[in-house]
């Protein structure tokens, strides 16, 4: 069974408001699978659909090749999860923290715990209270929890929220090393790109409740395509006469003062002699490659508007 997941037409709607639209997603073994949005993209709703906490208005989820239902217990104890913020008893320190939680799953192993406490590099802290902790040390304590029972899929929603960077990168690590050391798919979530891209992949965009797009980043490195770039205050103008004198039809204004053109045949210095000749003032032009920030915001903002010239 290659699929963990599988969701078929995901739907929720709240008091005739839908927050997620007919979302398909197929999650493998052994990958580490991003969701990308901006927050309130329905990215959290998504996850509390596939860790049994809501149910789908209509739809349907599988997993590990099972039906997802209210009666599905055994199917989600191989599920761990932080659905928000981990929240503990800041009174108790860790281990109390984890026996509570084995204990209410009827799972009982001490050895486990400190397993799992060490595989998050939580060592040494055990007579530290919860409220002691920093936020990194409060999310490593979160995966600690998710994989006590050392499940096959863990779910983390925004895991780097909050973070500083050296948390960032921990957290980072400690997902790619229980990845490819343990065999534990990820389903994750972020709405901060550079994070997603440096873990995930695979990558399925989330806008407004519904899938988008979904690749790899092999994938999105093939779209990436050149352009060349002017800086100019009179880009009204400009776009006119690239038009009318060149034939470059596929313009972009991208800004106020900022012209994109994706024409292979038409030269820097073409562009440069054209604008001058007219005076129109050329501030800077320069050729670029595009990048996931320029795809990732062209998928969630819809981009910049397309210049048409009157």
């Amino acid at each position: 069974m290659n699929a963990i997941i599988q969701t078929y037409g995901l739907t929720r709607e709240v008091k005739g408001r839908t927050i997620v639209s007919n979302v398909n997603l197929n999650l493998k073994r052994g990958e580490i699978y991003g969701l990308l949005g901006p927050n309130g993209a329905g990215k959290t709703t998504i996850m509390k659909m596939l860790t049994g906490l809501i149910l789908p208005t209509s739809g349907e989820i599988t997993l590990f090749g099972k039906k997802l239902a209210e009666d599905s217990k055994e199917s989600l104890k191989r599920v761990g999860s932080i659905i928000e913020y981990p929240l503990f008893l800041e009174h108790l320190t860790a281990m109390e923290n984890l026996k509570i939680h084995c204990e209410y799953l009827g799972f009982y192993d001490e050895m486990a715990i400190r397993q799992a406490l060490d595989l998050v590099q939580l060592k040494g802290i055990e007579g530290k209270k919860v409220k002691e902790f920093s936020l990194g040390m409060k999310q490593r304590l979160g995966i600690a929890r998710a994989a006590i029972t050392k499940p096959e899929l863990i779910v983390l929603d925004e895991p780097t929220n909050g973070l500083d960077p050296i948390g960032i990168k921990d957290m980072r690590d400690l997902v790619q090393t229980l990845n490819k050391e343990y065999g534990i798919t990820f389903l994750l979530s972020s709405h901060i790109l550079a994070e997603i891209e440096q873990m995930a992949d695979r990558i399925g965009v989330i806008q407004q409740g519904k899938l988008v797009d979904e690749f790899t980043l092999s994938d999105i490195r093939q779209r990436r395509t050149e352009y060349l770039e002017l800086v100019t205050p009179d880009v009204r103008r400009a776009a006119v006469l690239l038009e009318q004198e060149l034939q470059i039809f596929n313009i972009k204004i991208v800004q106020d003062n900022r012209i994109r053109i994706y024409d292979a045949n038409v030269s820097a210095g073409q562009i440069s002699r054209l604008l001058v000749s007219r005076d129109i003032e050329l501030e800077e032009i320069q050729k670029n490659t595009s990048t996931l920030e320029d795809y990732f915001y062209n998928q969630i903002q819809g981009g910049a508007k397309h210049a048409k010239a009157d």
